[in-house]
């Protein structure tokens, strides 16, 4: 575990109970919001070998980045070797197993991309009021 770090950015919200932890470097980009329990593991164990004990296996430590502006949900676990794009929203209670694009939004166990929050036509009409305001 020599020469792990931890880098948390500016103005990055961290809720109660949320776990941070693991073998592997972590880097939180600035403006975060993460929700309360939720997980950010940077590591994970190494099972291929049945004639083994799991535990003698050695553990992975590939890191996690989470970059600008994203938004973890309650209940969110992050694993190992994970990129979250700028930008993106992880819904409460996802398992992110794999990288998720910049400005994304993605749910579920594993995490899936939903949708992109970029898109062709701005949700404000020319009244500054959103499309589904009455």
């Amino acid at each position: 575990m020599d020469n792990t770090t931890i880098h948390i950015g500016r103005q990055t919200y961290i809720g109660l109970n949320v776990c941070i932890g693991g073998p592997g470097n972590i880097k939180i980009g600035k403006d975060c919001l993460i929700a309360a329990n939720s997980g950010i593991i940077a590591n994970n164990h190494i099972f291929t070998d049945i004639h083994q004990k799991i535990a003698e296996q050695g553990v992975t430590r590939k890191g996690i980045v989470i970059e600008d502006n994203c938004w973890l949900g309650y209940g969110v676990k992050i694993l190992d070797g994970v990129t979250i794009g700028e930008g993106s929203v992880i819904g409460a209670g996802s398992v992110v197993t794999k990288n998720i694009p910049p400005y994304s939004v993605a749910v579920g166990v594993p995490a899936k991309v939903i949708k992109s929050r970029k898109s062709k036509e701005s949700n404000l009409s020319t009244t500054g009021k959103h499309n589904n305001d009455n």
